[in-house]
C-alpha cells in the first residue's frame, strides 16, 4: 500500500526549512563579520571564493524580502515534490 504525501505540510516543511537555513545565514553573517562569513562560506562551498560576491550591508527590510522569497520558493518545490511522487504511487 502506498501513500501520498500531504501537498501543503510537506511545502511549509521545505519552505519552514529553507527559511532556518536563510535566518542561519544572516546570524552567521551577523555574528562572525566579513572575514568569518568568507571563511565560513568558502569553506561550506568547496573552497569556492565568496568575497568578491559577498555584500555585508544588507538591508533589514532587504533581508525579510529574501526570508519570505526563500520560504515561498521552497513550500512551492515541496509541493511539487510532494505533488509528483503522490501521482506517481497512484499509478
Amino acid at each position: 500500500m502506498h501513500t501520498s504525501i500531504n501537498i501543503r505540510k510537506f511545502g511549509f516543511a521545505v519552505g519552514l526549512t529553507g527559511a532556518l537555513l536563510y535566518l542561519g545565514c544572516i546570524l552567521v553573517m551577523a555574528t562572525a563579520g566579513p572575514g568569518g562569513t568568507v571563511q565560513f562560506f568558502n569553506s561550506l562551498l568547496h573552497g569556492l571564493d565568496v568575497s568578491a560576491i559577498l555584500r555585508m550591508d544588507v538591508p533589514l527590510w532587504e533581508a525579510g524580502i529574501g526570508l519570505v522569497e526563500t520560504f515561498v520558493l521552497g513550500w512551492l518545490i515541496g509541493a511539487c515534490i510532494a505533488g509528483i511522487y503522490s501521482v506517481s504511487v497512484k499509478k
